[in-house]
């Protein structure tokens, strides 16, 4: 059904992106659709909102012409703030804010919809999807399976798992974000809840939902957001693009109070749910203020250390007796800012240290890259192999274009492949592309005849895996995705001498031959 609506639409979104008939997964109101870009062939996730999703029911109107002129006026602040939510991302840029491709339009039949880089699921689906797999019984170890129909109508898998390393990573990037938000952009992002946390192709955790967003009280700008309007559930409207009360500080609906801390406090409670079971806030209003005001009026309703914030589960200890108290606490002033909460001793650990120290990469000396790059192999068995694919080898593939580390991210690149149950995919799709790009040569025969040291050792290094790249393409991939054309002189020639070498011909004379 929503397919055929989705071909109504008319759009530059439309015309320039291939979407995916059926979407991929929810978010709040935003149903979002697998897209590629017509031009560039680039992967894109398609956001779209359906007004008619707005329309109350007959029982919630009561009838009456004044009632659905204020349904109306309701409505349409719900679209003005959708609008804010994607034109936040358009001014917001940061590698922990979902990057927008392409701007909001509005469609033809009143519906709103924008671009951005490719997501696999948001959070609230995530562990949606953990509390399906622990209600069947299967455990909470089990990753987390997404059929998606692509652009080209076949089947694609995607499996996510929500382990404790991928928890610490998520929230170090979301604290990243809310950094960002707090110092540099000076808002308050007022509705952080699983919802607005978007998990990319890469597994990053990205910040989005940003409808609600304002500056906080004590900044240059006043507040936008008017707290007696947004805190009051109107029955009319759906509760998906209200704000959610179960992860709200009481900064909001006691004090009257915008500031940064109610995210941390917010952040807090989202980490509990992370960990709970069934997977969600320990504080349920049922959308009622008054149930909010009453559980923060009995210490034992309020989440604390005493009664395990509340959690189902027992909480890991570095969190539960140093982190969520200085998260969940009623004074502002005694919770960890967004700093302060990326030093907790909850992250000290070598693969969380690994993968902090692979974000900020590009901004490493040399002497720090060739040091990491060195001693990434022996740390790398530790790695879960879906972070092995989906976060470190598209870092140390985007690394790449540093020629004098060519050879030791080879090395690295080779060992995730063979570790990788799904490297063959990886191979194909990943890295012949960059093995092209630097190999391929390109130019006159001057630039051809050049020697490039760092090309030989890189080449070396990929002619000593020649083993790996058999198992993992046919000879017509290797050959016409990556060693074709006017590659250097004789290197498929070489590349292919190497798995059958005569006695005689050493690895350094093949080595010669490919790149004198």
């Amino acid at each position: 059904m929503f397919s055929s609506a989705l071909k109504s639409f008319t759009s530059n979104i439309g015309s320039n992106y291939s979407i995916a008939p059926q979407p991929s997964s929810t978010s709040g109101p935003w149903k979002i659709f697998d897209a590629k870009k017509k031009s560039t062939g680039k992967a894109a996730s398609v956001f779209i909102f359906d007004k008619k999703s707005l329309e109350p029911s007959a029982s919630s109107l009561g009838g009456g012409r004044g009632n659905s002129s204020s349904v109306k006026r309701a409505q349409e602040e719900v679209i003005d703030r959708l609008k804010k939510e994607a034109s936040s991302l358009a001014r917001l840029r940061h590698p922990s804010v979902l990057e927008l491709a392409e701007p909001i339009e509005e469609t033809r039949s009143g519906g709103l919809m924008f671009a951005t880089e490719q997501v696999t699921v948001s959070l609230a689906a995530l562990l949606a999807e953990k509390d399906e797999q622990e209600r069947a019984g299967r455990g909470a170890g089990r990753n987390s399976r997404y059929v998606v129909r692509g652009n080209d109508g076949q089947d694609e898998i995607r499996e996510l798992e929500l382990d404790e390393l991928e928890i610490q990573k998520g929230l170090l990037q979301i604290a990243k974000g809310l950094e960002f938000l707090h110092q540099s952009a000076k808002l308050v992002h007022a509705n952080l809840t699983p919802e607005a946390i978007f998990v990319n192709a890469k597994s990053d955790w990205k910040i989005s939902g940003l409808a609600f967003s304002t500056p906080f009280s004590d900044s240059a700008s006043s507040p936008s957001l008017s707290l007696s309007e947004v805190l009051n559930h109107d029955p009319r409207l759906p509760p998906t693009v209200q704000l959610n009360l179960d992860y709200t500080s009481p900064d909001f609906v006691i004090d009257n109070n915008i500031n940064p801390s109610a995210d941390m406090f917010s952040l807090g409670l989202l980490i509990i749910a992370l960990y709970n079971s069934p997977h969600r806030s320990p504080i349920e209003t049922h959308e009622s203020l008054s149930a909010y005001r009453r559980t923060f009026s009995s210490s034992s309703s309020v989440p604390n250390q005493t009664n395990n914030y509340l959690s189902s589960v027992p909480l890991p200890t570095n969190l539960s007796s140093e982190l969520l108290p200085r998260l969940i606490t009623r004074r502002p002033a005694q919770r960890l800012n967004a700093m302060e909460f990326q030093q907790a001793q909850y992250f000290d650990n070598i693969l969380v240290s690994t993968i902090r120290f692979l974000d900020d990469l590009p901004a490493k000396t040399p002497a720090e890259k060739a040091q990491f790059m060195r001693g990434l192999a022996k740390i790398m068995p530790q790695f879960p192999k879906s972070v092995l694919e989906r976060k470190l080898l598209p870092a140390l593939l985007e690394e790449m274009k540093d020629r004098e580390l060519l050879a030791p991210i080879l090395l690295n690149v080779f060992a995730i492949i063979k570790a990788s149950p799904s490297g063959k995919r990886a191979f194909t799709d990943k890295v012949i592309p960059r093995l092209r790009d630097i190999f391929l040569t390109q130019g006159n025969a001057k630039t051809t005849a050049e020697r490039d040291p760092t090309k030989e050792a890189g080449l070396m290094i990929l002619l000593e895996n020649m083993k790996v790249v058999a198992d993992n393409c046919s000879g017509k991939e290797f050959r016409d995705g990556e060693l074709s054309g006017q590659l250097m002189p004789n290197s498929v020639q070489s590349a292919n001498y190497y798995r059958h070498p005569p006695n005689h011909r050493s690895g350094s004379e093949l080595s010669n031959s490919c790149c004198r």
